[in-house]
């Protein structure tokens, strides 16, 4: 099955995968250069979590937990 992978290509023309796959024996792939530059890299963990930690931090109990830090502003 065909899988498709972000990568960097530096300026040596080195291919760096930005995430580790894995492939059972020698296998060919195809390279399609963009021509955008590259974008920061986002933490994944962080945006996979956000959903997870909004539900527990958007809670009454929440607001009113830290309700002192926001007075003192």
């Amino acid at each position: 099955m065909a899988q498709t992978v972000e990568v960097i290509i530096d300026e040596a023309g080195n291919i760096h995968l930005l995430e580790s796959i894995k492939v059972r024996g020698q296998r060919r792939a195809l390279v399609t250069i963009l021509e955008e530059e590259p974008i920061e890299k986002i933490n994944e963990t962080a945006l996979l979590s956000e959903k997870a930690l909004a539900e527990d931090w958007n809670r009454p109990e929440e607001d009113k937990a830290w309700l002192h830090l926001q007075l003192d502003q």
